[in-house]
């Protein structure tokens, strides 16, 4: 058994930087890695905000190797590892264990639609045991709006049974709260991340471990402080305010939405780039959009 900490608390699907020929600025990307940690939010690098399936096998293993000589701890990442190729999710899964990375949060092969759960348990099981590495820690990632692909209460009961000490949780982006609240409570001891700082305060109070949203790349700080206090009497105005801003955000794009934020106010137009096929907000989105932060009078202190 791993003696790694176990994850808990606020995580960002780490945004991606990007130069003018699209290759990864990893010394910005380190910087900003380094602001995330000041703002008590760990590190879910290569998650859907993060363009991970955008990158390729060898980028994300470079990635991941630099930011750990970097000197950033890997019990604090939680990398993205899952691909449609088995091949790809082992040789990424074991080099994550190998550097004692807190866990990695894993995508079901999601290309194929009409997989069973026989399918996809097989394809879970043979990456557990190709890794062979006892400091694997799998965090299943539900997220059918995108992958079309979802894990079922069926398929948990039966990877925790064969792999108690390696698949260990999840993060449930479906935005359906039924299916959280279903996970909870049928699997008391399986770690739930929520996908969206809009459910924390009820993923806490059923068991949760935490949080891992696209918000937290730019408002850390204020999800993290529902996490720690969502006990206190003000929990439920903290959770408001949180999906009142979190509105903001998603009524465009998301990662161009989240992108446009930082190059604001890190006053840095670079951060603006995105890789096809995904583009920056247009000239009248983008300036609406930080008109609404400014409105709402959002900061990011330290940053930039």
């Amino acid at each position: 058994m791993s003696d790694i900490p176990k994850p808990s608390g606020t995580y960002a699907p780490v945004l991606m930087p990007f130069n003018a020929d699209l290759s990864v600025d990893t010394d910005r990307l380190i910087d900003y890695c380094r602001w995330l940690l000041t703002q008590k939010c760990k590190l879910a690098i290569f998650g859907t905000n993060s363009e991970a399936n955008s990158l390729c096998v060898d980028e994300r293993i470079d990635i991941l190797d630099q930011v750990v000589e970097a000197g950033i701890n890997p019990a604090d990442l939680m990398p993205g590892t899952g691909c449609c190729a088995m091949a790809d999710t082992v040789k990424l899964s074991a080099h994550a264990a190998n550097h004692g990375c807190g866990g990695v949060l894993m995508l079901p092969p999601f290309f194929y639609k009409a997989v069973n759960d026989e399918g996809l348990y097989r394809s879970y099981s043979e990456i557990v045991e190709r890794v062979g590495n006892e400091r694997l820690r799998i965090y299943l990632y539900h997220i059918p709006p995108i992958a079309q692909v979802g894990i079922s209460l069926g398929l948990i009961e039966r990877l925790t049974k064969a792999y108690p000490d390696t698949i260990v949780g999840m993060k449930d982006s479906s935005g359906d709260w039924s299916n959280m609240k279903a996970v909870l409570e049928a699997f008391p001891d399986f770690d739930m991340f929520c996908g969206s700082e809009s459910f924390l305060l009820d993923t806490m109070k059923l068991g949760g471990k935490g949080c891992i949203s696209a918000i937290a790349n730019i408002r850390p700080a204020a999800i993290q402080h529902l996490y720690e206090n969502w006990q206190g009497s003000n929990a439920a105005e903290l959770q408001s305010e949180l999906i009142d801003f979190r509105d903001i955000l998603t009524a465009q794009a998301p990662i161009a939405s989240l992108k446009c934020a930082i190059s604001h106010y890190s006053n840095n137009p670079a951060w603006n780039r995105l890789r096809p096929p995904l583009v920056e907000l247009d000239d009248a989105t983008s300036h609406s959009l930080i008109n609404a932060l400014e409105a709402y009078g959002f900061k990011m202190p330290g940053f930039g």
